[in-house]
């Protein structure tokens, strides 16, 4: 059986070294597996639309394809917008996000290092954020990850969604390195060893990474692309999500599809008006 198609579908932005950055990494997924159809699409902001991309297929019944969400976590995109194309087209099916992993918390570790983060910094592990309970859990997973490597204080915090926000957790960090509130301004981050540091934990540059800046921490690292370590992952997920339609299909027309493989699906009710709204006004 030929394999199936790869959608490497992105959230999108406006920011062309984002842009760009995303494209090389699809260019690096099909240099790992030569023969492998990687197609482009994306749940906002860009073209083409996931959508779009999936009405275009084949229109050979056995032309099935997985999507792999090229984003970091569970949110609405995963289990509304991809959920949805994805039931559009019987046989395909979508693979998990690329977060958590610890190999994106071992990148997160070299990112600090490279921003010569101390093991007295204070990190604030800045994620795009989602109202999704689930999107939250991923990256709390991944922050017990990073701690794992790191003695840092670690707190997650979040860009939109989800509290608290990146600025709340960079002023609770600051005021924790100030040895508390009413410490004095000549407890200053003397004895605690001092900086507020933002781990960016996003995938490229873009609207979320740049609001980082203006957080108020000390420094942001870059976020984690340009990395071989993604592509590994998403053909990773590309291949469990393989073997699962497989496993599935070979257990019989009643066996359900694993859960992971096909997200469950919201309606989109009002959000999708209000997503649109959003791109059209306030472009990332």
């Amino acid at each position: 059986m030929n394999s199936p198609i790869m959608i490497a579908c992105a959230h999108g932005t406006s920011n062309a070294q984002g842009a760009a950055e995303v494209n090389a990494l699809r260019d690096a997924i099909a240099a790992l597996r030569p023969g492998l159809d990687v197609r482009e699409a994306y749940v906002d902001v860009q073209q083409p639309d996931l959508v779009d991309v999936m009405a275009g297929l084949p229109g050979d019944p056995a032309a099935s394809a997985v999507v792999v969400p090229l984003l970091l976590s569970v949110g609405y995109h995963v289990k509304v917008d991809i959920a949805r194309a994805v039931k559009s087209r019987p046989g395909s099916v979508a693979a998990a996000p690329l977060g958590p992993d610890p190999r994106l918390a071992a990148l997160l570790d070299q990112r600090l290092r490279e921003a010569g983060v101390t093991d007295n910094d204070f990190v604030v592990l800045a994620a795009a954020g989602s109202s999704n309970p689930n999107a939250a859990i991923s990256v709390e997973k991944l922050a017990e990850q990073l701690r794992a490597l790191r003695p840092n204080r670690i707190e997650p915090a979040y860009g939109a969604s989800a509290k608290p926000s990146v600025p709340e957790a960079v002023a609770m960090l600051r005021e924790e390195a100030a040895g508390g509130a009413g410490a004095g301004e000549s407890a200053g981050a003397v004895d605690m060893g001092g900086r507020v540091v933002i781990a960016s934990y996003l995938l490229a540059p873009g609207y979320f990474h740049d609001q980082l800046a203006k957080a108020g921490a000390d420094l942001v690292t870059a976020p984690l692309l340009p990395s071989p370590v993604l592509a590994e992952i998403a053909l990773e997920r590309f291949d469990a999500a393989v073997a699962a339609r497989a496993a599935a299909v070979a257990a019989g027309p009643a066996a359900p599809v694993p859960a992971k493989a096909t997200p469950e699906a919201q309606p989109a009710g009002p959000f999708k008006a209000l997503r649109q709204f959003m791109t059209k006004y306030f472009p990332r």
